[in-house]
């Protein structure tokens, strides 16, 4: 994949309603909890209400692992507040009875990854192992640089991140999407919104279970100061 097709602090649709998105979120902003509820009612809010948000919780990386192949994940239809509630509950309770987290099928990391590297040596490109192995080495081969650029979201939202605020565009197998990574004191999420283009398809919120009561109550604050 050319490097065209991913970028990270890439111009994106919080650039339309703030004058710098990157110090909107700072701790040292006077406004920003005004700042916070504008970009969640944008971003989570408005899709949640006509029924185009899809709740992605993330989990399986623990104590620096990374493999992709440890990376679960579920997804959850959201059309209102209380389906975010049932998502949390569910969590809640598989961690309450010692049951693993509920996990889709679909890989994230793992599957597209073997695909994407099958492809290239099918077109006659030879990867050696530390190709095939190391995040960084991944936008070597097409599709590399996408799987790369979510590689480092889904890192960034298991161990963490200094800046607030960080965007991206990139070209995913579903079209051309905005990343825009939230890393606040309330909570951290990344929201993964359709571009212009590609209105009609659905936002995903993504985060780490352990952020799941964080970001409600991030959500329920918002709505009942919108």
């Amino acid at each position: 994949m050319p490097f065209t097709e991913a970028k990270e602090h890439a111009p994106g649709r919080l650039h339309a309603i703030f004058a710098d998105p990157y110090t909107a979120f700072d701790n040292q902003s006077i406004e920003r909890q005004l700042h916070l509820r504008v970009a969640i009612d944008a971003l989570l809010l408005q899709p949640m209400a006509k029924g185009r948000l899809l709740l992605r919780v993330i989990h399986g990386w623990e104590n620096g692992s990374f493999e992709p192949a440890d990376l679960a994940h579920s997804d959850h239809g959201i059309g209102s507040l209380d389906d975010l509630r049932k998502a949390v509950d569910r969590y809640h309770q598989a961690f309450e009875a010692s049951q693993p987290f509920p996990q889709d099928d679909a890989s994230l990391l793992a599957r597209p990854l073997e695909h994407a590297i099958i492809r290239a040596e099918a077109n006659g490109q030879a990867l050696d192992e530390e190709t095939r192995t190391i995040p960084a080495r991944w936008p070597a081969f097409d599709q590399g640089l996408y799987l790369y650029t979510f590689f480092k979201v889904y890192h960034r939202l298991t161990y963490g991140e200094d800046d607030p605020y960080r965007t991206a565009r990139c070209l995913t197998p579903h079209g051309a999407r905005e990343i825009h990574e939230f890393h606040l004191e309330e909570g951290e999420f990344a929201v993964i919104s359709p571009t212009e283009e590609e209105a009609s398809a659905d936002t995903v919120l993504v985060l780490h279970e352990s952020q799941l009561v964080p970001v409600l109550q991030l959500l329920e604050g918002c709505r009942e100061n919108a």
